[in-house]
């Protein structure tokens, strides 16, 4: 046998499977691709219907993963980000056979219930007959997928659901038919009528088949974030070819063409604007309708909608590589995840049916010794069948996904993406919740507000100089410093050499003289005196802004002091998390006084400044030692290591490729409430799961005995097969739809 390392299995790939019902078809499903040549992971999720497995190429193809699912009975497909509407088609054609099945086994069940009702009125010779043939359609299509797909698993040594469904209704059904085939061998050979069960094993697949079309449509709406998402891609774009317009199909559309938008429309992918000015609203990647300024330069996105002007803008990504593509199947992914608590339930389901079917075996050797002997076999198959139908584990593989699906739609609707089932449950256990500040408790647009210079060079020349370094740079207040040399309209040469200095500023060379541009700390670093501006920078601080100092040659020629306004919501956010409990600290890489002075306005007391990339996640990984449970809010770029220590990462913006990598949430809109939101959502998901969990086992640590008769010597009452297969398909039922509730919550954000 192959010896694989862990970082062999290269591979990752989603399959949808079709057919699974329940837990231990969750469990089959694993075990069996698990036990394939080159396959070092895989996670099953029953509510979406998927297998993600990471494998080896090399020992196993897609094709050979998907046959060994076919195997043992179910559907396997390869799905793909083209196919998108072929999950929704596959859900209705699903459905829609569970609801003819359901339909032709309801005819033949209702004389079958007719005649049970009668009791003994409807009797004359041929009677039972009848019975058997009214029944014999009901097992034979109404219940063919269960018994299929229960020989198919035994045949590979596997127990599921259909086991117990197809040994309860074939006991009911194969002792009705001896009652009618050789009545003697079950009553005495006077007796007037021989009382045969058909009707239990035909309600039985009739009412389960009615809670699986029940299920499925509930289970259909736990993914409508998705299908709301694919259907906001636009359909056809106006490209120009040639010098003309045409409209092509979007899949049509390659990298580096020009599309032109109108008021009113749809745009098609992502791309730069460059030619006109309009007004887009960015809804769908935000969760907020407020409009946003277009203008050259400017980055658009595929599924927002143009408000107002007219657009030309050349397309960069296409495909699975656009924004939205991107949020679809960070969505997917997070809601095909398993957040840690379902584990539970999976190792129960690995137990449950061999022990439900000891214990119906159990019961029916009971029940044969104490009951009348004229009543003992009847009464023993009817109680040990009940058994076996009512102790249904599909409410258990249904708690955690579902809850865990529709909680991440729901988060995904606000413009709250979470990119996993463990994500959203940490995510209710935090307790220190750390901010930096530039970008996340301020706008992250930045304007120079202040020039400082010692005389040797003007305002103007201090600001062209310093912006021909920074032209290089990605950073926000460089950027600033951009813009406001732009503005006045000022000369922007190019470096002759640039170096960024992770967290402290940067340094380059123009015109033969090397210039240092940064914080107190880097001027030090290079020996370089900031005395002559203590007391600019003093104010600076006391201001709440930021400045970076600049030096040419080891020397100090000025500072130019840069605002960030602070976000209107964040003082608000921070003081909703503090009286939920939360202990809020701002961590930045900003000078002491600047971020004291932030803080202050805010409401934060507790304030790490000067702080690295490698010092923020030193601080984090000290206080995760201490025992808290931290998250870090932060833009998903400079704080991406930070982000990746803390037990929860939360990045705010647009969602680029570092802060998706980095961070286990993405705020899609740039509200800090949504921080708060997200939590809150995490709270009500894991109370939701909670509930799903405690029902399910209370439902089955209950009715199991029931349905084994323990209360039949205080009240003389026995469970009907009809009634536990009623309450065991609608337990199902009231899992999903105790889920589907999420839909509705209102999150602060």
């Amino acid at each position: 046998m192959a010896v694989f390392k862990e970082e062999t299995f290269s591979a990752l790939v989603e399959l949808d499977v079709k057919g699974m019902t329940c837990i231990g078809c969750v469990r089959t499903v694993e075990k069996q691709v698990l036990a394939q040549p080159g396959v070092g992971e895989v996670e099953v999720n029953l509510a979406a219907g998927t297998a993600n497995i990471r494998y080896h190429p090399s020992y196993i193809s897609v094709d050979e993963l998907i046959k060994s699912i076919t195997q043992i009975g179910y559907g396997a497909i390869l799905q793909t980000f083209e196919q998108g509407n072929l999950r929704e088609e596959q859900e209705y054609r699903e459905i829609g056979d569970w609801k003819r099945r359901f339909i032709i086994s309801t005819i033949f069940t209702v004389p079958l219930l007719l005649i049970a009702m009668s009791h003994g009125s409807i009797v004359f010779p041929g009677i039972n007959w009848i019975q058997l043939v009214l029944t014999l359609p009901v097992i034979m299509y109404g219940g063919s997928r269960f018994y299929r797909a229960a020989w198919t698993a035994a045949r590979h040594g596997l127990l599921d659901m259909n086991a117990l469904i197809v040994i309860g209704t074939s006991s009911a059904f194969l002792y009705s038919t001896v009652a009618t085939v050789a009545p003697s061998w079950v009553t005495s050979a006077d007796a007037h009528y021989t009382p045969v069960y058909f009707e239990t094993a035909a309600a039985m697949i009739t009412l389960i088949l009615l809670g699986r079309v029940l299920e499925m449509r509930a289970r259909s709406q736990t993914s409508s974030a998705i299908q709301k998402l694919l259907g906001l891609q636009a359909k056809i774009a106006r490209v120009i070819r040639n010098g003309d317009e045409v409209e092509v199909p979007v899949d049509r559309v390659s990298v580096g063409d020009t599309i032109v938008i109108r008021p009113g429309e749809k745009i098609p992918v992502d791309g730069i604007v460059t030619e006109g000015s309009s007004s887009i609203n960015e809804a769908m990647l935000t969760g907020e309708s407020r409009l946003v300024e277009k203008n050259p330069g400017d980055v658009v996105y595929g599924a927002t909608i143009n408000q107002t002007g007219s657009l030309l803008f050349e397309t960069q990504h296409v495909g699975d590589r656009t924004a939205l593509a991107q949020i679809i199947s960070l969505v997917k992914k997070a809601q095909q995840s398993k957040a840690p608590v379902a584990r539970f339930a999976d190792m129960i389901s690995g137990y449950f049916t061999p022990v439900v079917i000891f214990f119906a075996i159990q019961t029916f050797i009971i029940w044969y010794m104490v009951a009348p002997p004229e009543e003992a076999l009847r009464i023993s198959v009817l109680n040990a069948v009940a058994v076996m139908i009512i102790a249904c584990p599909c409410a258990m593989g249904l708690a955690t996904p579902t809850a865990v699906m529709v909680g991440i739609g729901r988060g995904a609707a606000d413009g709250i993406l979470i990119k996993s089932g463990a994500a959203l449950e940490i995510s209710e256990k935090i307790d220190t919740v750390l901010f930096d500040k530039t970008g996340t408790i301020t706008t992250g647009k930045p304007q120079v507000t202040d020039v400082f210079t010692l005389g040797k060079l003007s305002e103007n020349s201090l600001l062209s100089s310093v912006a021909s370094i920074e032209n290089l740079s990605e950073h926000s207040l460089a950027q600033a410093i951009v813009s406001e040399a732009k503005t006045r309209g000022l000369r922007i040469a190019r470096a002759d050499s640039f170096t960024a200095l992770v967290g402290s500023g940067v340094k380059g060379e123009l015109d033969g003289h090397d210039w240092i541009l940064g914080n107190e700390s880097l001027m030090q670093q290079y020996g370089v005196q900031t005395s002559l501006f203590a007391e600019a920078c003093n104010q600076l601080a006391l201001a709440g802004k930021t400045f970076v100092l600049a030096a040419v040659d080891n020397e100090l020629v000025g500072v130019i002091g840069i605002g960030d306004p602070i976000k209107p919501d964040a003082a608000n956010t921070i003081t909703t998390l503090q009286k939920n409990g939360a202990n809020v600290i701002m961590i930045t890489g900003d000078n002491r006084q600047v971020a004291e002075t932030v803080a202050e306005t805010v409401g934060i007391s507790d304030v790490l400044s000067e702080m690295s990339p490698y010092d923020k996640s030193e601080e984090i990984r000290k206080l995760r030692q201490a025992g808290r449970t931290v998250a870090m809010v932060g833009d998903g770029i400079n704080d991406a290591p930070a982000l990746a220590t803390a037990d929860l990462g939360i990045a705010l913006g647009a969602g680029t490729d570092v802060a998706l990598e980095a961070a286990d949430v993405v705020l899609m809109g740039n509200k800090l409430a949504s921080v708060h939101g997200a939590i809150e959502l995490s709270k009500r998901t894991m109370s939701t799961i909670r509930q799903n969990l405690f029902w399910a086992f209370a439902y089955n640590i209950a009715a199991i005995p029931v349905a084994a008769g323990v209360l039949y010597p205080w009240t003389g009452w026995l469970l009907s097969p009809m009634i536990a297969s009623a309450a065991m398909a609608f337990s199902s039922v009231s899992v999903v739809t105790n889920s589907l509730r999420l839909r509705r919550a209102q999150l602060k954000n």
